[in-house]
């Protein structure tokens, strides 16, 4: 019985205490089939070294409907439920909830008694997603104290553009839809990723595009025009009210991940942004608190690599050159390493950002690309380029994928991008190199997304204690 009124062994009080955790022995990742001939699939991949199955998919979960497109996905509880405002402390980080971006499908994985005899619970139809929120296409799932916080692309109707896309809530235990979170949204009309700081109280959204402008593919008019999102909104996050609009200037297309610092002693973080139309730069944005008000400043550009135009795809032709295609970033544990994905051009990038105000070339690989198209160390091809990133929590891992969207990918990469999942490995002063034994395929016509990781991973968690 005691073992019941115990906190699961895998929720840390603080980000130092989440370093010491034990290594992650499975990771999760979504599968999608980009035709939707076959359903998408949740696929487990052995990474410990020490495994007879290592770098191999040793269980699939493959789901009961075609077209769901999986994108992001996440836990149903996590280390803030140790937070003092929690109010269940007791709940097992056991069930991944994962959206379909295109059906507005919701699924819910068990993972135990392990990770290899993983199953599907529970299916919720976008109808009930629908009835109780009025929101569509479910993209970011984060665990809160009270519950599970998931963000929406799109609103009502069938193309999504019927009110403004939001957050809503489900309890994390019966995996019931609650309702919006929002009280009071403000102006906000776009939605995409969102993370918070619980003890101070604030969370910050970022936008990409109503769903005409994402799920046929990126709209070339609209992002020439600068018709994609390009705000940064913070929120009461206890009275769940918009504060604060900052607009980074529409040249900047398409604010995507935000990471706030783990320690909650430290009130800033992260933003990536995909393009400027002006220069076709990527960027990095550094956000904090001062004085009450939020502010927001680029720390970092990355500039675009000339290409010849015979290997580029016809989107970009004209410019002779590959933009990096910024699409995700993830923040080490102990807020010393800020990885960026450079989709475009093929690179994973690390930035020492011990100062965030000056983050710092660390170090970077380069695999895939629309022009380098650079292979793996061991030979293979690596179709696409670095997309979604996770972090162990020791820091010393980095896995990530390489597809975006499926009609993204094909726009960019001029085909369907066969799913693939590898790994870099951290220098003990920084810098990174690719682990050459390490390389998963998925085959069956799938592309890889999100990757979590057993026991939680640096894109999962968030504290209420500050590290010592």
């Amino acid at each position: 019985m005691a073992e019941q009124f115990r906190p699961d062994p895998t929720f840390y009080p603080s980000p130092r205490l989440a370093m010491e955790a034990p290594a992650e022995r499975f990771a999760f990742t979504a599968l999608l089939c980009p035709d939707g001939t076959k359903p998408d699939a949740l696929a487990v991949v052995d990474v410990d070294p020490n495994s007879s199955s290592y770098g191999r998919v040793v269980h699939q979960v493959d789901m009961p409907y075609r077209g769901d497109e999986f994108h992001h996905f996440g836990w149903n509880a996590c280390s803030s439920m140790l937070c003092p405002i929690g109010g269940h402390p007791f709940t097992e980080r056991r069930y991944l909830i994962i959206p379909g971006i295109r059906s507005s499908r919701i699924y819910i994985v068990d993972t135990k008694p392990s990770p290899k005899d993983a199953k599907l619970v529970k299916v919720i139809e976008p109808e009930e997603l629908m009835r109780r929120t009025g929101y569509s296409r479910p993209h970011t799932t984060h665990c809160g104290p009270e519950g599970i916080y998931i963000s929406t692309l799109g609103g009502a109707g069938k193309d999504g553009t019927q009110g403004p896309p939001g957050i809503f809530l489900m309890d994390c235990e019966s995996f019931e839809i609650l309702g919006r979170w929002e009280i009071d949204r403000g102006p906000q009309r776009m939605s995409y990723d969102f993370w918070w700081n619980l003890p101070q109280d604030y969370m910050v959204s970022s936008e990409w595009g109503l769903p005409p402008q994402f799920e046929n593919g990126l709209v070339p008019e609209d992002l020439l025009g600068n018709k994609y999102g390009h705000q940064l909104h913070f929120w009461d996050l206890r009275g769940r009210r918009h504060l604060q609009t900052i607009d980074l200037g529409a040249n900047h297309q398409m604010a995507l991940e935000v990471r706030p610092a783990h320690d909650p002693t430290r009130e800033y973080g992260f933003l990536g942004v995909v393009v400027d139309t002006t220069n076709l730069e990527a960027s990095i944005w550094t956000w904090w608190r001062e004085g009450g008000k939020f502010h927001a400043k680029k720390t970092a550009i990355i500039p675009p690599e000339p290409a010849d135009a015979s290997l580029l795809p016809d989107l970009l032709k004209p410019f002779g050159a590959v933009p990096p295609l910024v699409t995700d970033i993830d923040l080490s544990m102990d807020d010393r390493y800020l990885y960026v994905s450079c989709w475009g051009t093929g690179e994973l990038r690390q930035y020492d950002v011990r100062d965030p105000m000056k983050p710092e070339l660390a170090g970077s690989v380069h695999i895939g690309g629309i022009a380098r198209r650079t292979r793996h160390p061991n030979g293979q091809e690596f179709a696409g380029g670095p997309q979604m990133v996770e972090i162990s929590r020791d820091g010393k891992r980095v896995y990530f994928t390489n597809s975006l969207y499926s009609t993204w990918d094909v726009q960019f990469y001029g085909r369907h991008l066969p799913g693939a999942q590898v790994k870099a490995n951290v220098g003990e002063n920084g810098g990174i190199t690719l682990d050459p034994n390490y390389f998963v395929t998925f085959g069956d016509g799938l592309s890889a997304h999100q990757v979590r990781l057993e026991g939680g991973d640096c894109s999962t968690d968030s504290f209420c204690f500050p590290s010592v």
